[in-house]
């Protein structure tokens, strides 16, 4: 499975504050963060983009599409979103959709991309996010490209910033995951929770 229609845009935009330095490169399990999402989502998506505006030699290494923020200023996630609908509508004639994907979430399911190329092909919405127990997690989501001047204009005109306060303003469809022993959308953003990920991996070898 290679999905031509759908970009797999994978949003590396945060500051790591938390962390104390940049958490792409940490590495779980001998492989950086930011490779664990790369590696899923390449098995299904033929094209997939790094969201970020840092340059780092591990991109041009690994031959890796880095696009920089559309817009500058501190519009959050969003803008990530809107810069990846922007790249595809400039660079892949044949896209219709972007799924996007955190750097920070290595236990994802990997079902999930095969469930948003399932929607895509239903079109009953025109925005998929993921959902568990109760919880968004709209980072996880799948996108349609006719959103683009509707997310542009609500970030320049409407001061958008949060992706839930613009989800909750469409049509969107939630997408149900249950899980019973670890939440697989548990995302690392301090060092505690880096420990916590070295040892949840061993018990789900």
């Amino acid at each position: 499975m290679n999905e031509h229609n759908i970009l797999g845009a994978i949003l590396a935009g945060g500051q790591s504050k938390r962390m104390g330095k940049d958490k792409l490169f940490i590495e779980l399990n001998n492989k950086k963060l930011i490779e664990h999402t790369i590696d899923k989502v390449k098995k299904y998506l033929k094209e997939i983009i790094i969201i970020t505006n840092q340059d780092n030699e591990f991109f041009s290494k690994n031959n890796l599409t880095t696009v920089k923020d559309c817009m500058e200023g501190q519009f959050g996630p969003l803008v990530g979103m809107l810069t990846a609908m922007k790249w595809a509508k400039e660079n892949l004639t044949k896209c219709s959709w972007i799924a996007t994907f955190p750097c920070d979430t290595p236990f994802f399911p990997e079902n999930i991309i095969e469930i948003f190329i399932e929607e895509s092909k239903k079109k009953e919405s025109l925005i998929f996010c993921a959902n568990s127990h109760g919880r968004k997690h709209n980072i996880f989501g799948l996108w349609s490209l006719d959103l683009y001047d509707k997310l542009k204009d609500d970030l320049v005109n409407n001061k958008i910033r949060k992706v839930q306060d613009w989800t909750e303003k469409n049509k969107i469809k939630n997408l149900e995951f249950k899980f019973e022993d670890y939440d697989p959308f548990f995302n690392i953003n301090t060092k505690d929770d880096l420990e916590f990920a070295k040892k949840l991996s061993k018990k789900i070898k």
